[in-house]
C-alpha cells in the first residue's frame, strides 16, 4: 500500500497546494470535509487539518481524530497569534503551520511522514521474513528434551516483557532461539540488538551498552546512544552474559529493575523499554558460589529459564540436522546431495559433538565440498582421522571399514613394513591386508 496523506479541509483554502505537496513527498492524497469522510483513517501516514479562519474548531477535530485512532495530525491555518496556536498544540496537534509562510515546513513534515511510513513498512517486511526464518515449526528436532524447551519458549513469546535466560553448551543454538523469541513476539518490528559480553574490554563494553556524552573519556568527542537506547521497544540479546564483569552486572541489574539508563558522563536518566534475552554456557549457580556472578542479577535474568540440550543427547536429531545441512549446502554449491550411508550415520551418532549443531553444520559443509558427490568420514572428522593416523591410535568412534583400514596401516608400520608379519599379527590373509591397504591408499 502506498503512503497516503489525509486532508480534513473545512474550506477550499489552500486546496491548490495539497496536490503539489503530496506529489513532492511521494504520497497519495485524500481530501474530505469531515473526519468521518476519510476512509481507513488509521492507515494514513499523516493527517492535515486545514482550518483557515476556523481555528476555534481545531481542538474538537483533534479529539475526533484521536477517537478514530488516526495518526498524529498537524493543523494548518492563517492564525499567527500565540494564544490560539498554544491552545491548538495543547489540544493534541503535532504542530501548527501558518500558511502561506510555512508552506516549506508543511512540505518537510509530509516528506518526514512518508519516510517514516516507508521505514515502518520496510521494518514490517523484514520482521515477516525473519519470523518465517525463525518460525518454531521449522526448528529442526524431535527429541523430547528439545521439544520441552521449545514448548516453554512458545509460551513466553506472546508476552513481550519477561526476561529470558537461555543456557546451554556452545553451538546449541542460543542465538537462534533468542531471534525466534523476538521475531515471533509483539516486538518483532522493533530492533533486535545483539552484543557478546566477551568481545570487548570492560570500559568499551560499558560505553557500547550505556552510551556516553562528550568528555566522558579521552576519545568521547560527541554524544552516542548506547545499545539499550537503540533497542528501545525491541529486544536486547546479551550473549555470554555469564562473563559480564561484576561492575557492569550491577548496572545491568539497575536497568532491569528501573528501566532507565544513564550515559557515561551524563547527568540524566533515559527511559527504555527493552526485553532482555540473555544466554550463557557458564554454570551461573556455580559462578555465584565463586563470587563471579551476582545472585540478585541471576534471579532477575532467569524469570523464564530455558535450557537447550547438547546435540549428543538429542538422539536421531543429528540425522535430521545432517539431512537439512546436506540439502542446504548442496544447493548452495550446486552439487548433488550425497546420501547418508550407514557408515556415515554410525559416525554421526557415535561422535561426541563438543561443538554441537555449529560443529555439525561446519562438518557437513566441508564434507559436501570435498566429497565430490559422496560423504566420507575422513572429511567429516579430519582432526580425529589425522590424530589417529599420526599417533598410531585407531579412530574411534568410526565405521568398522575405517577402523579396519587404519588397523592394517598401523600394523604394517609397527612391523617395519613387513606385510606378511602384519597379516599374521592381524590374523587375516595377505590378500585381505593388501585390499585394506589399497582402500586406504585410494582415500589419500
Amino acid at each position: 500500500m502506498p503512503p497516503r496523506i489525509a486532508i480534513v479541509a473545512l474550506n477550499d483554502s489552500f486546496s491548490d497546494v495539497w496536490p503539489h505537496l503530496a506529489a513532492f513527498a511521494g504520497a497519495e492524497l485524500e481530501v474530505a470535509s469531515t473526519v468521518g469522510k476519510i476512509h481507513a483513517l488509521p492507515s494514513a501516514c499523516g493527517v492535515v487539518l486545514s482550518v483557515a479562519g476556523m481555528e476555534d474548531r481545531s481542538v474538537e477535530l483533534l479529539h475526533e481524530l484521536k477517537a478514530a485512532q488516526a495518526p498524529e495530525a498537524i493543523v494548518v491555518g492563517t492564525e499567527t497569534s500565540y494564544r490560539p496556536i498554544a491552545t491548538i498544540l495543547q489540544g493534541g496537534a503535532m504542530n501548527y503551520f501558518a500558511m502561506p509562510g510555512d508552506v516549506s515546513l508543511c512540505r518537510s513534515w509530509m516528506v518526514d511522514r512518508v519516510e517514516r511510513y516507508q521505514d515502518r513498512e520496510k521494518g514490517a517486511r523484514f520482521a515477516a521474513d525473519e519470523r518465517a526464518r525463525f518460525d518454531f515449526s521449522q526448528m529442526i528436532g524431535n527429541s523430547p528434551l528439545l521439544q520441552a524447551s521449545l514448548r516453554r519458549t512458545s509460551r513466553v513469546i506472546p508476552k513481550g516483557s519477561p526476561t529470558v535466560l537461555v543456557t546451554g553448551e556452545t553451538g546449541t543454538g542460543k542465538e537462534l532461539l533468542a531471534r525466534a523469541v523476538h521475531y515471533n513476539s509483539p516486538r518483532a518490528t522493533n530492533p533486535f540488538v545483539e552484543i557478546n559480553c566477551t568481545t570487548l574490554p570492560e570500559h568499551l563494553l560499558e560505553a557500547e551498552l550505556f552510551g556516553y556524552e562528550p568528555g566522558a573519556f579521552t576519545d568521547a568527542r560527541v554524544s552516542k546512544q548506547g545499545l539499550f537506547e537503540v533497542a528501545d521497544r525491541g529486544t536486547m540479546f546479551l550473549d555470554e552474559v555469564g562473563d559480564l564483569p561484576l561492575a557492569l552486572q550491577a548496572k545491568l541489574l539497575r536497568v532491569l529493575e528501573e528501566k532507565r539508563v544513564r550515559r557515561l558522563g551524563g547527568v540524566r536518566d533515559v527511559s527504555v523499554d527493552v526485553r532482555i534475552v540473555a544466554a550463557t554456557h557458564v554454570d551461573l549457580p556455580a559462578a555465584i558460589q565463586k563470587g563471579r556472578f551476582r545472585q540478585d542479577l541471576y534471579y532477575r535474568l532467569s524469570v523464564v529459564p530455558i535450557s537447550l540440550p547438547p546435540l549428543r543427547d538429542r538422539g536421531d536429531d543429528v540425522f535430521l540436522l545432517a539431512e537439512h545441512f546436506l540439502t542446504r549446502f548442496a544447493r548452495e554449491y550446486e552439487l548433488r546431495p550425497p546420501p547418508l550411508t550407514p557408515d556415515i550415520r554410525r559416525a554421526l551418532r557415535n561422535h561426541d559433538w563438543p561443538g554441537n549443531v555449529r560443529e555439525l553444520r561446519n562438518s557437513i559443509e566441508r564434507a559436501v565440498l570435498l566429497g565430490d558427490g559422496n560423504l566420507f568420514v575422513e572429511d567429516l572428522f579430519p582432526e580425529a582421522t589425522s590424530r589417529s593416523q599420526g599417533s598410531g591410535e585407531l579412530p574411534f568412534p568410526a565405521p568398522m571399514q575405517l577402523i579396519e583400514r587404519a588397523a592394517a596401516r598401523a600394523m604394517v608400520d609397527r612391523c617395519g613394513g613387513n606385510k606378511s608379519e602384519a597379516a599374521k599379527s592381524l590374523e587375516i590373509s595377505r590378500k585381505h591386508l593388501y585390499a585394506l591397504l589399497a582402500q586406504e591408499a585410494g582415500r589419500e
